[in-house]
């Protein structure tokens, strides 16, 4: 007789890159489930856009190039456009409190892959919701008399990916320490959003001014995230023959600053989901 053959089954090799996909493809089906989202990450900022720019309208008076002005719904258009790439990094990685309060972040980091591929995931697909509804305001600067071409949208999309995958790397940073939703928006409010404040999206820096601004432009300049809306403001410009960039840092200064900035975050977070805590363990 012959010994009946033994069924032995090979344990399947770790896919990083296909756990990173899938957990991206997770963050985007839930985005679309979830459509209060779209209205909370892009009906605000366009709420603020539309009050402060018709409020301010007529006590804002910034000088462009060849003796026009600007008017301050289309000066605030690219802080409003960081400001939804920020709403939109925070929503999406405040996910990471409720997955683990739910138990399937803690089955996510038992699994046999590294955890770049956790972060990578949760980032991309944070990223890709920030990018999405960023080209779609990106239509309404018709209405304020910006023309795009298809070259220069090209560029907006490539430098807003950059942006909001910083901005949702660093929400994960955030997120990943904290176990309520209260605490993660008390931190929005007293860091996240001064950020964007101090990035030139609201005011601009008054390099000229009188002493007691001095400080202000200094903490501007060195906001990482003022280059980034720099960096828009002179792509969305891109191409026009007097654009009202005279003051802003140059756009190679942006693209290093900006590229820093997301690699510097994402290094972070994967050093801290590389660390086991307590939390993992609930």
């Amino acid at each position: 007789m012959t010994e009946p053959a033994k069924s032995e089954q090979t344990p399947l090799a770790p896919r990083p890159w296909l756990a990173a996909g899938t957990l991206c493809r997770r963050e985007l089906v839930r985005f679309v489930r979830q459509r209060n989202r779209v209205f909370g990450a892009i009906g605000q900022p366009i709420i603020f856009w539309l009050l402060f720019g018709f409020g301010l309208g007529r006590s804002f008076r910034l000088p462009a190039a060849g003796g026009q002005s600007m008017n301050y719904l289309e000066y605030f258009f690219p802080g409003t456009l960081v400001l939804i790439l920020l709403f939109t990094a925070i929503f999406a990685t405040i996910s990471i409190i409720e997955d683990r309060r739910e138990g399937f972040l803690q089955s996510v980091l038992v699994a046999p892959l590294p955890r770049w591929s956790l972060v990578l995931g949760k980032v991309l697909g944070g990223t890709l919701i920030a990018l999405a509804q960023g080209l779609v305001f990106l239509l309404l600067g018709l209405t304020v008399g910006l023309k795009f071409s298809a070259v220069s949208l090209a560029a907006i999309g490539l430098f807003s990916f950059l942006i909001a995958f910083a901005l949702t790397a660093l929400g994960f940073l955030i997120a990943w320490r904290l176990d309520s939703t209260q605490g993660f928006h008390a931190i929005m409010s007293v860091f996240l959003m001064p950020m964007w404040l101090l990035s030139g999206a609201f005011f601009p820096a008054d390099r000229g001014g009188p002493a007691g601004t001095v400080w202000l432009a200094w903490l501007m300049r060195a906001n990482p995230l003022t280059y980034g809306v720099a960096g828009l403001r002179r792509l969305i410009y891109w191409g026009a023959p007097t654009p009202p960039t005279g003051d802003l840092p140059a756009m190679s200064t942006c693209c290093l600053v900006t590229l820093a900035f997301a690699a510097v975050t994402f290094a972070l977070c994967m050093q801290v989901v590389g660390k086991r805590t307590t939390g993992d363990l609930l």
